[in-house]
């Protein structure tokens, strides 16, 4: 039998499922709404356990993003997914490089990733921002090389690319970086995942 449930209220009731589905468990308060915000997202549970958050990471995006900071994106499906009112309202905007034609001209002339270039073409942005990337584990690894040259600072990155390789690799190295991170553990992520975590933030500041 379907339940019935409002329009407007969908949303609540999803959350109160999910809830009650995971049961008695105890998720880090500090965290639980980015938790739930992806399975919402995802209809998968697996991401109660396979979500690592450095310290205090969920706090610092939210300072980050109440300061106004920028959100660069690997994808055009993370920018189109992030919440731009609320984000805009803070002063903070969506950057997304991979469709430059300029940026796809010198990754080919280099041999590399457009998504290396990318993060290149990041690091030269003056206002802080968080990475959010939910396709390509080369902007992963990008990052972790130009954090370790000391050439960018991010406020804080969110490593949730999909796939089978490098994958894994670059999430576990992007961790050992000395900057805040929310990372899907394996190979489960995606651009979705990665709008959802934004949006958890935004939605803590803008409720």
């Amino acid at each position: 039998m379907f339940e019935t449930v409002k329009p407007k209220d969908i949303e609540k009731r999803s959350f109160e499922i999910i809830t009650e589905l995971l049961g008695d468990r105890t998720l880090d308060p500090e965290n639980e709404p980015v938790i739930k915000r992806v399975i919402h997202t995802t209809a998968d549970f697996d991401y109660a356990d396979n979500l690592r958050f450095s310290e205090h990471a969920v706090a610092k995006g939210v300072a980050a993003l109440r300061a106004g900071c920028n959100i660069v994106t690997d994808t055009q499906m993370v920018r189109a997914g992030i919440n731009k009112t609320v984000l805009g309202r803070l002063g903070g905007e969506i950057r997304c490089f991979m469709s430059d034609p300029d940026v796809a001209e010198e990754a080919k002339a280099r041999g590399v990733t457009r998504a290396m270039v990318s993060m290149e073409r990041a690091a030269g942005l003056k206002k802080p921002c968080i990475f959010a990337i939910g396709n390509a584990p080369t902007a992963l690894v990008s990052l972790y090389e130009l954090i370790a040259a000391g050439k960018i600072a991010p406020a804080l990155v969110i490593g949730v690319p999909v796939g089978f390789v490098n994958v894994v690799e670059s999430k576990e190295r992007i961790m050992t970086a000395s900057v805040p991170y929310i990372v899907a553990r394996g190979r489960k992520g995606g651009s979705n995942v990665a709008a959802a975590i934004c949006n958890a933030m935004l939605y803590q500041i803008s409720r």
